[in-house]
């Protein structure tokens, strides 16, 4: 299959590596051509993993977003939820039908590229797809080298239309056998596992993340009272999540810190796989990181608003974005990816129904 991936972050690379040493033909895109010299030189992007280290050659290494989006059946799109914007914008005269376009996760960006390719006058149909995770747990460690410490063994996957959903999913296997049913994009945004685990470590860590030079939030940060904290938050999400009528299962944040329970996202023990490898030791700035940029200031922002327009209380949600807008000196909620800003708000259960399934 032809697969674009879009971006240079981490988990960009791992995409572009996965796919390509699972013999896709992979459209690697990034802005700026020179950011491609290491990997040219490199011959590929050097994989570290459970596997050992090898080095896995792309294909196509392109600045052209035209040239990657114009060759792909399916485009992956593996980025923060704050890059979205600009991007829809920038794919939007570059959609073709028959197209996915795959979010993982998505933070309901989806309805951007959908609505900026509108605006371009471009009517294509693209299906799009938004799940609860990145599919790696993955950084960095040169411009052309990747270290993978998990895998992800289950991506719960919304699509847009509803009504594609089968099929659209069973193309993204080819790629990601890992995707499982999940109903629409919306039931899709919920399952977001970045909005639930970021905000109360960056905020219940702030402290130590101010003062020392490296903080690991995942393993000395992470202490009973800060997981009780996100076992409420998490319990908001699953609540709306069966308010809203979408049913089990809702991948409980739980199960990732436990090995005895269901299988989360990254298989079971994961939350050791990454504390062992110590990339999460990292100086965060809580005005920059993308943990409050993506997870709390669009994460959580679209909860409290899915919340608020499902009439369904979301008191630690709207807590802890409140001390988020109290830290970085802005009305993150203003901001956010609400409903609001997305348009959808006006609209009533059944036409958002509708919608998704869909209609117009």
């Amino acid at each position: 299959m032809k697969v674009a991936v879009l971006g240079g972050g981490h988990g960009c690379y791992a995409a572009a590596a996965e796919l390509s040493e699972k013999g896709q033909e992979v459209w690697f895109w990034r802005r700026e051509a020179s950011a491609f010299e290491a990997l040219n030189a490199n011959g590929g992007v050097t994989v570290r993993d459970h596997a050992g280290t090898r080095t896995v050659p792309i294909a196509h290494a392109t600045a052209s977003l035209q040239e990657a989006i114009e060759a792909a059946e399916l485009v992956v799109i593996p980025l923060p939820a704050h890059t979205h914007e600009d991007l829809a914008a920038a794919c939007a005269p570059y959609w073709r039908d028959g197209q996915i376009a795959f979010l993982p996760p998505g933070t309901l960006g989806s309805v951007l590229f959908i609505q900026a390719a509108r605006a371009e006058g471009n009517t294509a149909k693209v299906r799009f797809a938004e799940t609860g995770t990145l599919p790696y747990l993955v950084r960095k460690h040169g411009p052309a080298e990747i270290v993978v410490s998990a895998y992800a063994t289950r991506l719960p996957t919304g699509v847009f239309p509803r009504s594609e959903r089968d099929e659209v999913l069973d193309i993204i296997r080819e790629a990601y056998p890992a995707v499982e049913a999940d109903a629409d994009i919306l039931s899709g945004a919920l399952m977001n596992a970045g909005p639930i685990i970021h905000p109360p470590l960056i905020m219940m860590n702030a402290g130590p993340l101010e003062h020392f030079e490296a903080w690991d939030i995942h393993n000395e940060g992470t202490q009973p009272a800060i997981r009780a904290v996100t076992t409420a938050l998490d319990a908001e999400r699953m609540s709306l999540r069966e308010a809203l009528g979408y049913s089990a299962p809702h991948f409980p944040l739980a199960d990732h810190y436990t090995s005895d329970g269901d299988e989360w996202m990254y298989g079971n023990a994961a939350h050791e796989k990454l504390t062992d490898s110590g990339d999460w030791r990292e100086k965060i700035d809580l005005q920059t990181h993308r943990y409050m940029r993506e997870d709390t200031q669009l994460g959580l922002s679209m909860l409290v608003s899915i919340g608020r327009w499902a009439g369904h209380p979301m008191p630690v949600a709207q807590g802890l974005l409140a001390l988020a807008s109290a830290i970085t000196g802005e009305d993150l909620y203003a901001s956010g990816r609400t409903l609001e800003r997305l348009g959808l708000a006006s609209l009533d259960r059944a036409s958002m129904t509708e919608w998704m399934n869909g209609g117009h």
